[in-house]
């Protein structure tokens, strides 16, 4: 029998990390799906038209669109009335997050992208501004339901300990924890209402008058003037968030939001009661006089046709594309997190660096991969692009300030030694916990692009409703919606299992 113990004199080598290994399978994940992910370019010039929308940036045209200063008031109105409401909503859920149920209609109310659920209310209020607030608003509560719920179960409870005997729940809640997570609580809230902004744009591409509905009329015109036009303005709100966004002047802020919101039809308590009752039902079930063996066995037949013909190749396609945006977006985030460090360069460097990821992160995913698609031609690659860009500027910005807040070691080192010997090993922990934090963000991101005709979940869920099949719509959502509750458990034991954590700012 061959001995095991190493011969005398021979370098001891240490097993790899449980980092480390982690590392080198979502790599080796990543690459094996690009492998077969389809990234062709299937435009004849894109560098023509990508030299036309580059000069359409230098040239912007702020009077090209005759309803440019409403888009703008109605995109911020909706983010604002669907982020409070969702705020409001959130909060309560936090409170009694302890209960199975609650946490599981967070975990799939958050699952499910705004622009799922904008296409859901579309069916039952129209056009309203109902359909905005709502699609914002519900997957926002489970969001921040969640977030709250980690911050008060983090809570100091200290002071909590310092109370009188015989103190109330009530008033235990209010003078003890409160005052420790309220900043959180609103560091937080500021941060959503970002997303919100970027979420209320985006429900413009199907049909909303937000910015993204004159995004959506510039692009497919060729208006590259009018779309940088468009895009600055955007960024310049996001990036002025702290400034005009004061607490007391919120509620005038939200009175003028509802003010401002255009006025709709009706909503039909009958249209929402048929599509309850009657449009999402299975067709086999709708058209059955009555349930019977035969009538069960058509349903499954029209269930098991409707997943092996559509919702499987969209799982398939949905989790190549996510595993190579999740890999990208790392690699993008190594490489942009120097730009806002005080560990590299100067500070105009860092106000260039902070300029451009507040550019990339404030873009929306879904307008970069619809930049993309009018380049590039309908694939995976302007996806992959779109999420690492968006997703990479946000990891990088967290990355960059918790670089800088670590103790610099003595003597001086090159840029190159610095990062790969001293910076690298201290902040990676860190990053990955960040990174497979945003794993189920981008799988979210991930389905909602197929609206753009890439072949995700997100292009049969849009082409079903295009059709008017609102029983396969909400099958295809709710298989979306569990693949998305999968994702966000796996990225939760990976966490776990290598000891990560993340702080609230990440969340």
């Amino acid at each position: 029998m061959a001995s095991t113990a190493p011969e005398e004199g021979a370098p001891l080598r240490s097993p790899p990390s449980p980092v480390r290994r982690a590392s080198v399978v979502f790599l080796v994940i990543g690459l094996a799906c690009l492998a077969v992910a389809d990234i062709e370019v299937s435009t004849l010039d894109p560098w023509t038209e990508l030299g036309r929308l580059a000069w359409g940036f230098v040239t912007p045209d702020f009077t090209a669109t005759e309803y440019l200063f409403e888009a703008l008031l109605y995109t911020v109105a909706f983010a604002l009335l669907g982020v409070v409401l969702g705020n409001f909503l959130g909060f309560l859920l936090a409170l009694v997050f302890d209960w199975r149920v609650v946490r599981v209609g967070c975990a799939f109310v958050r699952a499910v992208h705004e622009l799922f659920w904008a296409l859901i209310f579309l069916q039952v209020f129209g056009l309203t501004p109902w359909t905005g607030v709502l699609a914002i608003a519900i997957p926002y509560a489970g969001i921040i339901a969640k977030v709250y719920a980690e911050i008060l179960e983090e809570a100091d409870p200290a002071p909590a300990r310092q109370l009188p005997t015989g103190t109330g729940r009530v008033s235990t809640f209010l003078y003890a924890r409160m005052p420790d997570v309220l900043v959180h609580f609103r560091t937080y809230s500021l941060y959503r209402l970002e997303c919100g902004l970027r979420s209320s744009a985006v429900l413009g591409f199907v049909g909303l008058p937000t910015l993204g509905f004159h995004l959506e009329s510039a692009f497919s015109q060729g208006h590259y003037s009018e779309v940088a036009a468009l895009l600055m303005l955007f960024w310049l709100i996001i990036a002025t968030i702290r400034q005009w966004l004061r607490r007391r002047l919120l509620p005038i802020y939200l009175v003028a939001a509802v003010w401002v919101l255009p006025e709709g039809m009706p909503i039909s308590m009958a249209g929402l009661w048929r599509f309850l009752s009657h449009d999402i039902v299975p067709h086999p079930l709708r058209i059955a006089e009555q349930l019977d063996a035969q009538v069960l066995g058509e349903t499954w037949h029209w269930f098991a046709n409707l997943v092996m013909s559509q919702a499987l190749p969209g799982i398939v396609n949905t989790v190549v594309l996510t595993m190579v945006a999740l890999v990208a977006t790392g690699l993008l985030t190594l490489a942009l997190f120097p730009l806002v460090s005080t560990r590299f360069g100067g500070p105009w460097r860092r106000r260039g660096g902070h300029l451009l990821l507040v550019v990339m992160r404030s873009t929306p995913e879904y307008v970069l991969a619809y930049i993309g698609l009018q380049l590039w031609g309908p694939s995976m690659l302007p996806a992959i692009i779109a999420l690492s860009l968006h997703n990479g500027a946000i990891i990088g910005h967290l990355m960059g300030r918790f670089s800088s807040a670590l103790p610099a070691l003595p003597g001086r080192l090159r840029v190159f030694d610095r990062y790969f010997y001293e910076v690298l090993p201290q902040v990676y922990r860190q990053f990955l916990a960040f990174l497979f934090y945003r794993w189920e963000v981008i799988m979210r991101e991930t389905a909602i692009l197929g609206m753009l005709g890439i072949y995700t979940l997100g292009f049969y869920v849009d082409s079903a409703f295009a059709d008017l099949r609102f029983d396969r719509a909400l099958v295809l959502i709710l298989i979306t919606a569990l693949l998305n509750i999968a994702v966000d458990v796996i990225s939760r034991r990976v966490r776990a299992r290598l000891r990560l954590r993340t702080s609230f700012d990440a969340a």
